[in-house]
């Protein structure tokens, strides 16, 4: 069948930059598969850190999930920043995204691997099943966009040589330590740096910071089920008490303040410079690893409440606290900051420090994750209610 007929009925049609302003630009029914087959991937990697927490391998485990957690990120990142400029909705364009889906699973598929046997090799897989489909469409991209042409070939060029780094790294005799991890993810995040500086795509700001939006909801909505599998089988073992309650109050209270905190203002307008763009999309890996981490923490505290766990409640206590730490100082730092003025700007660090301290204040960690999570929502009533302009 020629090009034309191709075209014609929808296979193939150019594929041109996207309007970086045009109107009512929403994530499409094709992003969202996409976001949803990401689900399982992230719910296997909190499941799997959840595991870590209860049996007492904390940092083992917690090392394993950056690792992994980079990864599914760093992939969803390609396609989304790519999606914005680039999608033409043709059926090549669909057929490839199947592809980049079917490596999202496989990639889930390894995870447990990675944790038990510290196997990559079915993650590695994956990613370049994900990977091949991304090159694919950047060298269309080459073809149809004269004017991003040397854009769109730094992009592929750049992912196919940092593909050959973690083949070579890791399916040789030389041993795939954290420290070459490290220098492989540096080379991933210098592709974008590199590519962009020649010519910027034409991604949309207001589409971007919905996909973002997006992922943050299903983060949050993994957190929750996570905490939920744990007291439904808290329940079932009939080990329901008061401080289970208490905890299961703070930790809803807690994931409903970070949802309100991430979605009271609105960043699309700030988007507006190659430097911010950067700042903000790569910034957002600690806010997704935070709230997923936060989740597994608050799985594991209903664990050492209910005595199924071999960690002490403080080092949970302590685990929940800095993934929340994190997460507000990262919201602090991307978002809110630009908004706020006078004290309103001081009161997460103050905040911050206060949660801080609370879990030496409280011998159970469910009344004390209830108490972190009034502080926290506090924060939010205080500068909504009283400080407001």
């Amino acid at each position: 069948m020629s090009n034309s007929r191709l075209e014609k009925y929808g296979w193939l049609k150019p594929l041109s930059p996207r309007d970086p302003k045009e109107n009512h630009r929403v994530a499409t029914s094709l992003e969202l598969l996409f976001d949803l087959i990401f689900v399982i991937a992230i719910a296997t990697a909190g499941q799997q850190l959840h595991h870590s927490i209860v049996e007492n391998h904390l940092s083992h485990g917690l090392t394993l999930y950056f690792m992994v957690f980079f990864a599914l990120w760093w992939a969803w990142m390609n396609f989304s920043w790519f999606a914005s400029a680039y999608d033409n909705d043709d059926a090549f364009y669909r057929i490839v995204t199947f592809v980049q889906i079917i490596g999202s699973l496989v990639i889930a598929a390894g995870i447990p691997l990675a944790f038990q046997q510290q196997d990559f090799d079915v993650i590695i897989i994956g990613y370049l099943i994900m990977r091949v489909g991304l090159v694919t469409q950047w060298f269309r991209v080459a073809h149809n966009d004269p004017e991003r042409k040397g854009t769109a070939l730094r992009y592929a060029f750049g992912i196919i040589l940092v593909q050959i780094g973690w083949l070579l790294f890791h399916f040789t005799p030389i041993n795939f330590t954290i420290y070459l991890f490290l220098i492989l993810v540096v080379a991933e995040l210098f592709v974008p740096v590199f590519a962009e500086a020649n010519n910027m795509t034409p991604w949309h700001p207001h589409h971007i910071s919905e996909r973002y939006a997006l992922l943050t909801i299903i983060v949050l909505g993994e957190a929750i089920i996570g905490c939920f599998n744990a007291i439904s089988d808290a329940i079932n073992h009939q080990l329901l008490s008061t401080e289970l309650i208490f905890l299961c109050i703070g930790g809803l209270l807690m994931m409903f303040t970070m949802w309100w905190a991430y979605f009271d203002h609105d960043v699309a307008e700030y988007l507006n410079s190659r430097k911010r763009a950067f700042i903000w999309g790569y910034g957002h890996f600690l806010i997704f690893v935070s709230i997923a981490a936060l989740g597994a923490g608050l799985a594991a505290a209903v664990n050492v409440v209910t005595g199924q766990a071999e960690v002490s409640s403080q080092v949970v206590c302590y685990f929940i606290v800095f993934s929340l730490i994190v997460y507000a100082s990262s919201l602090w730092l991307l978002q809110d900051i630009h908004h706020l003025s006078g004290i309103k700007r001081w009161l997460y660090p103050i905040s911050a420090v206060i949660i801080c301290t609370i879990p030496m204040w409280f011998e159970h960690i469910g009344y004390a994750i209830f108490a972190i999570s009034i502080v926290y929502a506090l924060r939010l009533v205080f500068s909504k209610c009283f400080l407001a302009r």
